[in-house]
């Protein structure tokens, strides 16, 4: 049974490498795509978070001789859970899942994961790479930071502030509109949103605060714009693979 208005998965998100190929290249660090299925309005896909983690992803990897992962496409989305098509797993689930990762690429010689995540709502990645440290194992980065978003959203010329920019605006629509504008539904020129007073987000979950699901003004959006993030990003990676010995 097709969905109405289904649309097939867009092209890039799986890599294409075979095990000749990491033979050959011999990478000593890994990126994690994490992404999310939840909720971006009407006008992006439930996907949104994963494409948005895979693109940053293989924008680094065409620069750093990295071994990129398949994405996780399910992580901690319990806030939109009001939402049709929403589906999470527990903030444990993930945890677990990452560590099995890392464990597993430990033992195939590969001692840096860089965990790039694409979702806000999945806390425990903090987590993860903070106990990584501790552990002795995996070397461990979350990208990308508070920081590099704020360079990146300089460099394009977002104009939406990051707290009002929340869940599917002006930076998450640009993004897609460059990386996969066929994913992007008609009317984002019409859905803005702000809700800049959320006090009680994690308690009540986002549709105490939206009912279209949107946070931010996805009518500011381009894809120049979504150039220049994913631009800005790629050269923030820099200095995160200077510090953990992955640059080239």
């Amino acid at each position: 049974m097709t969905v109405p208005g289904h649309r097939s998965p867009p092209p890039g998100l799986l890599p294409a490498d075979t095990t000749e190929d990491v033979r050959a290249a011999r990478p000593q660090m890994a990126l994690l795509p994490i992404g999310s299925f939840e909720q971006h309005g009407a006008h992006l896909p439930l996907t949104t978070d994963t494409v948005v983690a895979c693109a940053v992803s293989a924008e680094i990897a065409a620069r750093h001789p990295v071994l990129l992962l398949p994405p996780l496409t399910v992580s901690c989305s319990q806030e939109h859970a009001a939402w049709p098509g929403t589906v999470s797993i527990s903030a444990r689930t993930l945890h677990a899942v990452v560590t099995d990762i890392a464990a597993s690429l430990r033992r195939s010689g590969i001692g840096t994961l860089i965990l790039v995540n694409g979702h806000g709502g999945n806390h425990v990645l903090r987590n993860v790479v903070q106990e990584s440290h501790e552990s002795g194992g995996t070397r461990m980065a979350l990208f990308p930071g508070s920081a590099d978003w704020a360079a990146a959203r300089s460099r394009a010329g977002v104009r939406t502030s990051a707290h009002s920019d929340m869940h599917a605006g002006e930076t998450e629509t640009s993004i897609l509109l460059h990386a996969h504008p066929e994913l992007v539904r008609p009317g984002y020129a019409s859905a803005d949103h702000l809700a800049d007073d959320r006090p009680h987000l994690l308690t009540l979950g986002m549709a105490a605060y939206t009912e279209s699901g949107v946070i931010g003004r996805p009518s500011l959006a381009s894809a120049e714009k979504g150039a220049q993030l994913l631009a800005g990003l790629a050269e923030a990676f820099g200095a995160y693979a200077e510090l953990l010995g992955g640059g080239r």
